[in-house]
């Protein structure tokens, strides 16, 4: 991005294959706690695919690979039907895909327990038993982590595990054990990472609310001025008018003129009382501005870093200038996700840019708005867009 007092470069389109842009854009128009969502939801199911598949490499037949293919099939799909990573609706996110989902675990579960049982060559056995154990640990990472009585369904699955595999008493201690505590260290980081979820959710709730408490806050102060200011011109109007109007009634017209004159002055006065009040609401300050951006920002996880000083700007260009960092914190707070923005102040010109922008730059009125003000007195303005950073260039005088 060109710095202040350069002439900003024309806007170019990335280079690359437009799969690949297509990808790269779709990812940066999702919001942060949406991307962390999908980062867990990802690893949590890659992480199930790799135990998968690092077992299926050590058994030499078909079958016990095709049934580790089938239940890691149905560990996904109940990871992924989870209301707690879904990034949307739809019908993965159906109960029946979850009940169909445990119910495949529990037949092979159950199916190759019969295998381990009735077989009679031991290799078929020990490949019964390691997809068996296999299967339930699936369950455990898929299903039981979300259950109300997690623990207890897993101390259950332990004992039925060590004794629907296990040959003799110790192998069925030590296969309840393994299954025990293999199946609680699934558990435990499951729930670290729902609550870590939780946490982003609540997070942006927060950040929400903030920003609606300061433009509820803002509006209050604006009321309260308003009936503070204009309030007591009104109340007077009122007493003087039914003033006059008994005056008037009792004969006295010339105290009732007089009592009308004083509410023409009153009214005139409240008016401009009003206008003065609406105008220094209107009126926009560089240095104000400067501070409610940061605040603004700052109320979305997004951390401004101000270059330079707001009295390098050239006097007359100090209300564009104010205009330009409203609108651009506007636009930072509705099309990015940003965690960072930085606003350059200087002789020459000014800059505001920020990282992950929302899509392409588009039609915003906003944005032509500030052109035209900047237009008007003699400024120009430059955008700079990438996949990771938007930016505002301006230039105070044109070259």
């Amino acid at each position: 991005m060109d710095r202040p007092g350069a002439r900003a470069h024309p806007q170019e389109l990335p280079l690359g294959r437009p799969g690949v842009t297509r990808w790269t854009a779709w990812w940066h128009e999702l919001p942060g706690p949406v991307k962390f969502r999908l980062y867990t939801r990802l690893t949590l199911e890659g992480s199930l695919a790799a135990m998968v598949v690092a077992a299926a490499i050590t058994f030499g037949a078909l079958w016990p690979v095709a049934g580790l293919a089938v239940a890691g099939i149905a560990a996904i799909l109940a990871i992924e039907s989870r209301p707690e990573f879904a990034t949307s609706t739809g019908w993965a996110t159906s109960r029946w895909v979850r009940t169909a989902a445990t119910a495949t675990l529990a037949a092979l579960w159950l199916a190759y327990a019969v295998v381990a049982r009735l077989a009679g060559a031991e290799k078929t056995v020990d490949s019964a038993r390691a997809v068996g154990i296999i299967v339930v640990l699936l369950a455990v990472f898929a299903v039981v982590s979300f259950s109300r009585r997690k623990w207890w369904i897993l101390l259950g699955l332990g004992l039925a595990t060590g004794l629907a595999y296990g040959s003799a008493p110790e192998n069925v201690l030590i296969l309840a054990a393994v299954t025990c505590f293999v199946g609680s260290f699934a558990i435990v980081t499951t729930l670290v990472t729902v609550w870590g979820l939780r946490i982003i959710d609540e997070l942006e709730r927060t950040k929400a609310v903030e920003a609606e408490l300061q433009v509820a806050q803002e509006r209050l102060r604006f009321a309260r001025d308003l009936h503070d200011v204009v309030g007591r011109g009104f109340s007077a109007i009122a007493v003087k008018s039914e003033l006059a109007v008994a005056l008037s009634r009792a004969g006295d017209t010339g105290r009732a003129a007089v009592e009308m004159d004083e509410v023409r002055t009153l009214a005139v006065e409240s008016m401009g009382q009003m206008r003065t009040l609406v105008r220094g609401y209107r009126d926009i300050d560089l240095l104000g501005e400067v501070a409610g951006a940061r605040s603004l920002l700052a109320a979305v996880g997004c951390r401004l870093v101000v270059e330079g000083d707001p009295a390098t700007v050239p006097a007359r260009f100090h209300e564009v200038a104010a205009w330009v960092v409203r609108e651009g914190t506007t636009n930072i707070v509705e099309h990015s996700a940003a965690t960072a923005a930085t606003l350059t102040l200087g002789t020459a010109g000014m800059s505001l840019r920020n990282n992950l922008p929302h899509g392409t730059v588009g039609e915003r009125s906003g944005l032509r708005g500030v052109a035209e003000r900047l237009e008007a007195v003699g400024a120009s303005l430059g955008i700079d867009a990438s996949p990771d950073e938007f930016g505002l260039e301006i230039q105070w005088e044109k070259r």
